[in-house]
């Protein structure tokens, strides 16, 4: 687990710290927004204190709460880990993925109060025109659930022996 999280979480947390205080400091909050790919792709700064799409952002105490789950996650996916729940590669690498992920926001409503969102598509389909605005956090997020969806199909935990 070490050598994935050397090779895979500190440097996928450390993109998505490095480019949301780049955000940061280059895109006024709601305000600033720049055209990459003309009417698919946008970054921009936005503020969600809330979950995924958006869901309870700005509600009084959403940003402690999810921190305190983001904790508890991270509790949950050591103890789990530490039991053996993630055999294969393809499930160490997802875990390595949301450890990443779960650090990378929960740092970020530590130190700005919300989770920086930056990452704006427009696919042209509904219900979701345009695609909620994310960061690389959230996908490593979404990566890893992927991961762990194909993992528990194709890798089998070892089960124990009996003793004689």
């Amino acid at each position: 687990m070490i050598r994935l999280l050397l090779l895979l979480s500190i440097p996928l947390y450390i993109l998505d710290q490095w480019s949301k205080l780049w955000i940061v400091k280059h895109f006024e909050l709601h305000v600033t927004e720049q055209e990459v790919i003309p009417g698919i792709f946008w970054l921009h700064h936005t503020a969600n204190t809330g979950v995924a799409f958006g869901m309870f952002n700005g509600t009084e105490y959403a940003n402690y709460a999810f921190g305190a789950i983001s904790l508890t996650a991270l509790t949950f996916i050591i103890w789990m880990y530490k039991k053996g729940a993630f055999p294969g590669t393809l499930s160490r690498t997802a875990v390595a993925l949301l450890i990443s992920g779960i650090f990378g926001n929960l740092t970020d409503r530590l130190l700005h109060g919300y989770v920086v969102d930056f990452l704006r598509f427009d696919f042209g389909f509904r219900p979701f025109n345009p695609w909620p605005s994310f960061n690389v956090a959230d996908s490593c997020v979404v990566v890893a659930a992927l991961c762990l969806a194909i993992a528990s199909f194709t890798e089998t935990t070892p089960t124990k022996k009996p003793k004689a």
